[in-house]
């Protein structure tokens, strides 16, 4: 599962916008973080491309099986 939300860190926690799935609790996650900038026009652009790129991330990412491995020597097989 892949899911792009806007949270705001503040003494040491990170504060999410949206509440996650239950069927989350307990899993580990893995985040990326990129950081919203102020509100300039350049960088209200930046964050339009930004928030782009993550809409399209999100839109072709797979869900795979939580016992999938890559394994790079069939990958060159091909």
């Amino acid at each position: 599962m892949s899911k792009v939300i806007q949270a705001t860190y503040h003494d040491g926690n990170l504060i999410l916008d949206e509440k996650l799935d239950t069927a989350l609790e307990g899993k580990k996650l893995t985040l990326i973080l990129v950081e919203a900038e102020s509100s300039s026009h350049a960088e209200l652009e930046q964050q339009e491309r930004t928030r782009k790129f993550l809409e399209w991330a999100q839109q072709y990412s797979a869900k795979l099986p939580p016992d999938y491995k890559f394994d790079r020597e069939e990958a060159h097989e091909r």
